[in-house]
């Protein structure tokens, strides 16, 4: 053979004396196809019948190794070789086969690295299991050559959080043989030379033994009734892990079957669904603009959302000037950003080096005029419409031409604070979620002449800042926080009617969601709600039914966790009813003359999701949002919906559009007002189509 043969477009075997180099490139991130999986059984058969080559290494060019499935893959029909088989080739080799992986291995790129019979990673490497993410677990023999090669705790870590494990930490465990620094194919060479030398010990993964470790398995059963009681396949994966001290073969199977079974429940399927709506909300319109640079932005507020979002901007590396009108709120502003940044150095996210590069590049201030040179500007006070103009009218005077000037409201009509400027098409919304340095959410308002290159700069900004970007139109709430405004009164109407704020919350954390709203008031603050209730008062409709009780709480003072007492009592003794909330529910449930009744808790998942579904269909109708996997995102990164649901707009679908037609027509009866059936709902129930389908078109 020549030195270089082209297996396929994608995979070639060089010969480098009596080493048969494989190089992966499928670009951007060599996932594993097809194309991949049947060049690399290919490559290793021309490279074992090639009498001229004693040990094969295996390599792959680019960024990265195989960093995971190909996504073009999911949801069709599945392509031979499988990637196990494809494995199995690999360690089935009669020469010797070593892997050098660099940047990450990820999924069955970690579980081809396993097949092979030695592995030397390249220094910066990371390697993982992520496809618990998916709801899935590892499906190409990871929890069986897993534990062969470093053991039960460890394989249990990774397939079970998905996270990224460093190569020297690899290294330690026993998952790798070797880490040097180098270029790939440098490295996968001198690893194959290592081989012939007797440097390097190699060994089929699958002919190893695993040791039983009964603590791990509990260690990890505990966790997951704890934290992941949801997930579809956790305890299969526990379960595989557990068989790897018998035979191969059977744990292989059980682990294969785990995986196809996964593939088809619904809760998987709501994983994966939550997977892609993370990427298919960067697809807008604006796709093709040219963001402007960023690398200087202002913030204008030092509470806990502008210093949130300050302390996200530093964490990304941009410059920040913050802006506050008292010396006192200033240096609140600065004790939070330093208090945010040292947890994240003591949480290990940051290095304390990291940390005093990012204070050194955050500038505080009392002056507006220091914003002149910034290349986009947060705002970031209290929502209040004539504070907000009157801010937008100076920075329309301060601020250097090109500058974006973005607001942080959660409700209020952007276009009315651009008409404060004589530059609209550099005025945005950007609704960040609070915590902002921890929260992914980000809605990228668009207002009627917001310019097509300023909505890509908010995108921009929003991937630097590692948070998901959405785009919204300009209405009251935008997408979340209107959606979240309807369907919140069917938490209070059902309280009014007869259901306790813990019956309530109990059903919908059962459910998958993290905290049930009269926990999600006490948290946030339940004076925030109510000073919107006193805004929206005067424009609120007579025939409207309207709860009061959450007011008549507020005006005891209590507040929420911030006062102690809210919905629940928080003190030393932990979280309980508050009994003063339960006499003011049963005072105005008197005074409306409402004879309390009952609810099952299905009853209670029934109405509340009903509504949000129903508010989350008008909200794509009127094209708020773009999409129903717009939607989605959006309370899956910014309103702890259960992932394993996939959103609102998804679990729709698994409802059906006539079932949702014919509970809201039964609602209907009682609240003829409230309940009503969305067009785009109707439609759908009577032709038959889903949200699926619409995110699709989009």
């Amino acid at each position: 053979m020549s030195d270089t043969t082209k297996i396929n477009d994608v995979i070639t075997l060089e010969r480098a004396g009596q080493v048969g180099l494989v190089c992966i490139d499928n670009p951007p991130v060599n996932a594993s196809g097809q194309a991949v999986r049947q060049g690399l059984v290919d490559a290793v058969a021309a490279a074992n019948a090639d009498e001229g080559i004693e040990v094969i290494a295996i390599y792959a060019a680019g960024r990265t190794f195989v960093a995971g499935a190909d996504i073009k893959e999911f949801g069709k029909p599945p392509l031979e070789p499988s990637l196990p088989d494809t494995i199995a080739a690999i360690e089935a080799s009669e020469k010797p086969v070593v892997v050098a992986p660099h940047g990450t291995a990820l999924g069955g790129g970690l579980e081809i690295c396993m097949g092979a019979h030695a592995r030397v990673g390249v220094k910066g490497l990371r390697v993982g299991l992520p496809e618990v993410n998916l709801g899935l677990l590892p499906g190409a023999s990871g929890t069986q050559r897993g534990p062969r090669l470093m053991g039960m705790k460890h394989t249990l870590d990774m397939a079970l959080s998905g996270r990224q494990v460093p190569g020297e930490e690899a290294l330690s465990f026993g998952l790798l043989d070797g880490l040097e620094a180098g270029e790939p194919r440098d490295v996968a060479l001198d690893a194959a030379r290592n081989v012939l030398d007797g440097k390097l010990k190699t060994r089929r993964t699958s002919e190893l033994d695993a040791e039983m470790d009964e603590a791990a398995l509990d260690d990890a059963r505990a966790m997951v009734a704890k934290k992941m009681k949801h997930h579809p396949t956790a305890l299969n994966c526990i379960e595989a892990v557990k068989m790897s001290t018998g035979p191969f073969d059977k744990g292989m199977a059980y682990e294969r079957q785990s995986f196809v079974d996964g593939l088809q429940d619904p809760a998987s399927q709501g994983m994966r669904h939550a997977f892609f709506a993370e990427r298919a909300v960067s697809k807008i319109p604006e796709g093709k603009a040219t963001p402007r640079p960023v690398e200087k932005i202002g913030v204008i507020g030092g509470g806990t959302m502008g210093s949130g979002i300050a302390t996200a901007a530093l964490s990304a590396g941009l410059a920040v000037r913050m802006i506050e009108v008292a010396q006192d709120g200033l240096d609140r502003g600065i004790g939070a950003i330093t208090k945010n940044l040292d947890g994240a150095v003591k949480r290990g996210k940051m290095s304390e080096a990291k940390r005093d590069e990012a204070m050194a590049r955050f500038e505080p201030s009392l002056n507006m005029e220091d914003l002149g040179d910034v290349d986009l500007v947060i705002e970031a006070v209290f929502e209040d419409m004539g504070v907000k103009k009157d801010i937008f009218g100076k920075l329309d005077t301060i601020c250097k031409p090109g500058a974006v000037l973005a607001s942080n409201t959660s409700y209020l009509d952007v276009n009315e604070i651009a008409s404060a400027t004589n530059r609209p098409e550099d005025v945005i919304g950007l609704h960040f979620f609070s915590p902002a340095n921890i929260m992914r959410l980000l809605e990228v308002v668009v207002a009627d002449k917001t310019a097509p290159e300023v909505v890509a700069t908010g995108f921009a900004l929003a991937k630097k800042m590692k948070k998901v970007g959405v785009r919204a139109g300009v209405c009251d709430g935008f997408i979340g926080n209107r959606i979240l405004a309807y369907y919140s009164k069917t938490a209070g109407y059902l309280v009014e009617d007869g259901a306790s704020p813990q019956q309530v919350d109990d059903a919908l954390e059962n459910f998958g969601f993290a905290m049930g709203p009269f926990k999600v008031g006490d948290l946030a603050g339940l004076d925030i709600g109510w000073a919107n209730r006193k805004r929206m008062a005067p424009n609120r409709p007579a025939e409207e039914r309207y709860v009061r009780i959450h007011d008549k709480i507020c005006e005891e003072g209590m507040f929420g966790r911030k006062t102690g007492k809210g919905f629940y009592i928080y003190d030393d003794e932990g979280i309980r009813p508050n009994p003063r909330a339960l006499e003011i529910i049963d005072e105005e449930r008197a005074a409306k003359g409402i004879t309390p009744k009952s609810f099952t808790d299905d009853e209670i998942i029934e109405r509340y999701m009903t509504a949000m579904i129903s508010e989350a269909a008008r909200v794509v109708e009127e094209g708020i949002a773009l999409r129903p996997i717009d939607v989605d995102a959006v309370f899956l990164f910014g309103y702890g919906f259960p992932r394993f649901r996939g959103g609102p707009l998804h679990y729709a679908d698994t409802i059906g559009a006539k079932e949702l037609v014919a509970r809201i027509e039964r609602f209907a009866q009682d609240d003829a007002y409230y309940w009503k059936v969305p067009a785009i709902l109707r439609r759908m129930a009577e032709d038959g189509t889903t949200f699926a389908d619409l995110n699709k078109e989009g």
